[in-house]
């Protein structure tokens, strides 16, 4: 660590966490590197490990794929064996450890691949049962990186978010690592498509979640929000710099995504790279409390109505509000929250429970300049905010519609022009679904 910029030792002192330590057999240091948190993922692992071979080797050599072989201490024997399981194919690959009849290990010994494994799992290694989770083992992996990054190179340092059950295009490394050097970003968001391509119910599960996903998505782009980005954990990266100014990973057993990309948003434009593709699993899981793998298993188990949607009208109020509160110049809060009652009342009982007169007087006592008020007024309505309010809108007013009826409304304000000869109120076929979701991903990739 003494070899470390400044910056970085000030920030591993005071944020990351001691205990665990980073296997690989190499001194070469990194200009990228992947982190790819894992927990009974041995399957899995091998999969990613050998769609790794065939991706394009132009920036193999300056990258590590770095994995987080994660379990808290009070976990099922069943999990400890099979991160045992993943540990031993990993040792065997870094150690270079070629067996006979091992063919995935030969070809990665042989291989410019760089793999190296973060042991989060045996016995005195494991992560603490209060605070084990995705967001944990991310952090673990992405602090201890800095360690290995070549601060001599010119080339950007870029951290990069991945998990073991995914799947990502050829072009995937090559695409993030010009898109971070020649635009010169800090931070960004991947392209990501699940596999829609079967009928069976898990399909049918991730289409109505994608659909969810990009259905917010598309509301906040329709009103001109900073806070427009997919949060998706394996789809997302960011360079050093921005890491440290963030003060890192945050630690959460779920929505770990979400809230660090608000943080960097607040100091960062959020770049798309669409032009390479991660491709998330569509499967049911336990392992995290909401999100993708959660949602899956609730549509699967019929728990709720899964085919609604916010109403567009939360959208568009959310639209006027945000041009009146980042627009407004005289800087007079009784004339903001007066016409803020005047885009909805319910917009109005909002603002007066998050305190915004006396919130925004102080943001402009301590505001020196134009610029500096309008950073301050995008952090204060941050990504978690905006959430908060359209889930208001919806309990107070707004309650959520027909799915495709929402789609049909968001498409129309978008204009985007899509005929699904479907009838107001009913849910159409899982073809006609797909068109949907594909539509909303053109639109967005376009």
């Amino acid at each position: 660590m003494n070899n470390l910029p400044l910056k970085i030792q000030k920030y591993l002192n005071k944020y990351s966490i001691p205990g665990w330590s980073v296997e690989i057999n190499t001194n070469n240091k990194f200009n990228n590197i992947v982190v790819i948190p894992a927990i009974y993922e041995y399957e899995n692992i091998k999969r990613l490990l050998t769609l790794l071979l065939s991706i394009n080797t132009k920036y193999l050599s300056s990258t590590l794929f770095l994995f987080v072989i994660n379990n808290k201490k009070m976990t099922t024997d069943n999990i400890k064996e099979e991160n045992k399981h993943s540990l031993e194919l990993l040792e065997k690959i870094v150690y270079k450890n070629k067996g006979r009849n091992d063919t995935l290990v030969s070809f990665l010994i042989d291989s410019i691949i760089n793999i190296g494994f973060i042991d989060a799992s045996t016995e005195g290694k494991e992560l603490p049962n209060k605070t084990a989770g995705v967001g944990l083992a991310r952090k673990i992996g992405m602090d201890y990186s800095l360690n290995l990054f070549d601060f001599r190179s010119t080339s950007k340092k870029i951290l990069i978010c991945l998990d073991a059950d995914c799947s990502v295009s050829k072009n995937y490394l090559t695409e993030i690592v010009e898109s971070f050097n020649k635009k010169n970003i800090n931070t960004a968001v991947i392209r990501y498509e699940h596999n829609i391509n079967k009928n069976d119910d898990e399909t049918k599960a991730i289409i109505c979640y994608e659909i969810f996903l990009r259905h917010y998505h598309l509301g906040l782009l329709y009103a001109n929000s900073t806070y427009a980005f997919p949060a998706i954990g394996s789809a997302m990266a960011c360079d050093v710099e921005s890491y440290i100014l963030v003060e890192g990973m945050n630690k959460r057993k779920a929505a770990e995504d979400f809230y660090f990309l608000e943080k960097l948003a607040k100091s960062y434009k959020i770049y798309e790279i669409n032009n390479a593709v991660v491709y998330p699993s569509e499967r049911k899981s336990w392992r995290v409390p909401f999100g993708t793998g959660q949602r899956v298993g609730r549509f699967l188990s019929n728990e709720k109505n899964e085919y609604v949607l916010f109403d567009p009208l939360s959208f568009d109020i959310l639209k006027k509000w945000l041009f009146l509160f980042l627009n407004d110049k005289e800087n007079n809060v009784e004339n903001i929250i007066s016409q803020a009652k005047n885009i909805s009342p319910h917009l109005y009982y909002y603002l007066n429970a998050q305190k915004f007169i006396n919130i925004m007087n102080g943001i402009i006592k301590n505001s020196k300049s134009e610029r500096q008020l309008y950073n301050q007024k995008l952090k204060w309505f941050d990504g978690f905010k905006t959430l908060k309010l359209i889930h208001y809108l919806r309990d107070a007013a707004y309650p959520e519609i027909n799915m495709f009826d929402a789609l049909d409304e968001l498409f129309k304000i978008l204009n985007i022009n899509f005929k699904s000869k479907r009838k107001k109120g009913t849910i159409p076929s899982i073809d006609i679904q797909k068109k949907y979701l594909i539509e909303m991903r053109n639109y967005i990739y376009r």
